[in-house]
Order: structure tokens, then C-alpha cells, then sequence
């Protein structure tokens, strides 16, 4: 299967039945272990909405169809930081997770880890 299948445009996105998502916004930039944990515990359906990020590690369509072929989610969106909030009003899901400072922060914790590899 083409997971790139899992990827929707915004329309097609609009288009999921209201209030039977879970919606997890974030940036899934260098996509990490944690990451693969904290979703896999989501009740489905998930539709994963993945943000633009300023000084990104991976382009935008990568990291969306790295989302993308992770078993537990359903749906992908790339979306930019202003399409977020129309969705979470039109969609109304069941539940709302915001993954940016987690994301964040495991970006961090790799670049850290490999400037100290780099050090030694």
C-alpha cells in the first residue's frame, strides 16, 4: 500500500465526519521513538495535522508521509499554522493534541545528543 494514500488535501480533510477524530497537530520533525509511543496510544481514528517549522530538519512533505507510514494514523494533512485553527473548528474532534513544544524539544534532545557525540 501507498501510505501517501493517507495524505488529504484540506478539502478532503473538511470533508471527515465532525467530532470523529483525533486530531494531533505537530511537527514531526526528525520523527523519534517517543513520537511512535505517544500516538500509537491515540484512539483512532487520528488524523495527523504536520506544521510547517522554521529551521525544520526534514521538508514538510517528508515528514508527512513518514507520518504517514506509521500504522496508527489514519490521516495526514500538511497544513500551515492558520489552516490549523479552521480545522479544529470545523472537525471538532474527539480529542486535540498540540505536539509542537514535544516536538520541539525532541528535536532539541538530538541535535544536543549529536554535538556531544561530535565533541568526543
Amino acid at each position: 500500500m501507498d501510505t501517501r494514500n493517507k495524505i488529504l488535501t484540506l478539502d478532503a480533510a473538511l470533508r471527515l465526519p465532525r467530532g470523529s477524530v483525533t486530531l494531533a497537530a505537530g511537527y514531526f520533525d526528525a520523527l523519534r521513538a517517543p513520537h511512535v509511543r505517544h500516538l500509537a496510544a491515540l484512539e483512532a481514528p487520528v488524523l495527523a495535522v504536520v506544521l510547517p517549522r522554521e529551521g525544520e530538519l526534514v521538508a514538510q512533505s517528508a515528514r508527512a508521509e513518514m507520518v504517514a507510514a506509521l500504522r496508527m494514523i489514519d490521516y495526514v494533512m500538511i497544513a500551515k499554522n492558520k489552516d490549523l485553527d479552521a480545522l479544529i473548528e470545523i472537525l471538532a474532534p474527539r480529542r486535540l493534541l498540540h505536539l509542537e513544544d514535544r516536538d520541539t524539544a525532541l528535536v532539541q534532545q538530538l541535535i544536543d545528543h549529536v554535538h556531544s557525540r561530535q565533541s568526543r
